[in-house]
């Protein structure tokens, strides 16, 4: 068997093992995932009015609320569960599961394919969870053909890649699961401080820069923009930029401080 086949399939029995600790231990997955869901009803619900006067600039309408604010919770959603591999990654390392691993004859590579995999996946699948809710409570995409959703989902399982492969290396470098935990918070703080609920162009001055420019706001706005018909401008360029700079920077990380700590 070929090196390229034992990687296939010790990658694949990796994978396997991690979604199955995922369906056996709900609670962490379900916990990330009611954070975005509890924000969209609490903003379409309690703040939709008066917050789609405020963008609007005239009389409220909820449902135009909707619209704008969904994009940004689907990638809030990303960010919350990726929080779960850092704190999966760390467990691992703790525990000596992974010391096993390397006595044994498996592709070393294969523990963090199997984490990436299986992280990217579920994030999929709880976008499409909140965006089942999303579409129950009002959200409609009317502007969007099939090129346009093809490119949103690409969008998504990108950035859920490089903010992975980003979890990874800080659960790796993390001495516990309350630290990884702690280390990975950004990824849930990072959308609130972006253009997922409000206008860059509402904030202040000051501010906008660090807004604008973070990875979250420009694949907010290129998500709206394939959606909902919105202008992307140079969104569309600096999102992929953020996608591929953070994944490699994950990649390289996570693999330096894979091996460094095997040897």
């Amino acid at each position: 068997m070929s090196s390229l086949s034992l990687a296939l399939r010790d990658s694949s029995t990796m994978l396997r093992r991690n979604l199955l600790h995922a369906r056996r231990y709900p609670s962490l997955t379900l916990n990330l995932l009611l954070t975005p869901v509890m924000l969209l009803l609490l903003f379409v619900y309690v703040f939709g009015d008066v917050m789609s006067a405020g963008i609007g600039g005239g009389g409220a309408d909820r449902s135009a609320y909707i619209a704008y604010l969904v994009p940004g919770i689907l990638l809030m959603t990303i960010g919350g569960t990726v929080v779960g591999t850092a704190v999966s990654v760390s467990n691992d390392m703790t525990e000596g599961i992974v010391a096993r691993f390397r006595t044994m004859a498996i592709h070393r590579g294969s523990v963090l394919v199997g984490h990436v995999v299986g992280s990217v996946l579920q994030s999929v699948m709880s976008v499409v969870l909140v965006g089942a809710v999303a579409v129950a409570i009002g959200f409609r995409s009317k502007d969007a053909g099939p090129l346009e959703w093809l490119a949103a989902f690409g969008l998504l399982v990108l950035f859920a890649t490089a903010l992975t492969w980003i979890a990874v290396g800080m659960g790796l470098v993390s001495p516990n699961a309350e630290a990884a935990s702690n280390n990975a918070l950004p990824m849930i703080l990072l959308p609130l401080l972006s253009s997922a609920f409000v206008p860059v162009d509402a904030m202040p001055g000051w501010f906008r820069p660090v807004a604008e420019y973070q990875p979250f706001t420009p694949a907010i706005e290129t998500l709206r923009g394939l959606l909902l018909g919105t202008r992307i401008g140079h969104n569309g360029w600096l999102a992929v930029a953020w996608c591929v700079g953070l994944a490699v920077l994950g990649y390289a990380w996570s693999t330096s401080t894979f091996h460094r700590d095997g040897k």
